[in-house]
């Protein structure tokens, strides 16, 4: 099972959204606040679809108490645009945490200095400054699914 972390999201639909597509995947979301919005606020649902209540999602005060909770040998990948090593060059394995930041500043610049190393990016044209968090967040896990051949039927 894959991982899909979001750090204090602000808007509902993406968060939403990126919730279906855990639910679809198999895929564990973590909300890691505060958050944005309320999370039984009808966006939310909405872009969930009527079944937000089957969707894995954990809701965590801090990072670091997220990762206390991770098994030793997890990976976590830091989504940004501020680095140059394309998402497609990371190993991928089953029980990464793939995570992102806010739709209006992404992940804090202290996370990203303390984690160099693992930081991705989803290589993008110069004219457009980012991708939608769901979009961003659809790709980075399709390409973990793909490496590591995770069956997403039952």
């Amino acid at each position: 099972m894959f991982h899909v972390v979001l750090i204090e999201p602000e808007i509902p639909p993406n968060t939403g959204n990126i919730g279906r597509l855990c639910l679809a995947t198999g895929s564990r979301l973590h909300l890691v606040g505060p958050l944005g919005f309320d999370i039984d606020a009808s966006a939310l649902r909405r872009a969930g679809l009527d079944y937000w209540y089957q969707v894995d999602v954990r809701r965590w005060d801090s990072l670091a108490v997220l990762r206390a909770t991770a098994a030793p040998d997890a990976a976590f990948y830091f989504f940004t645009t501020k680095t140059r090593r394309p998402f497609w060059d990371a190993p991928f394995r089953d029980g990464d945490y793939l995570v992102f930041g806010r739709e209006t500043k992404g992940l804090p610049e202290s996370l990203l200095a303390a984690h160099r190393e693992t930081c991705l990016t989803i290589p993008i044209r110069n004219e457009a400054r980012s991708l939608n968090l769901a979009t961003a967040a659809g790709i980075a896990l399709f390409e973990a699914i793909r490496q590591v051949r995770t069956p997403l039927q039952d």
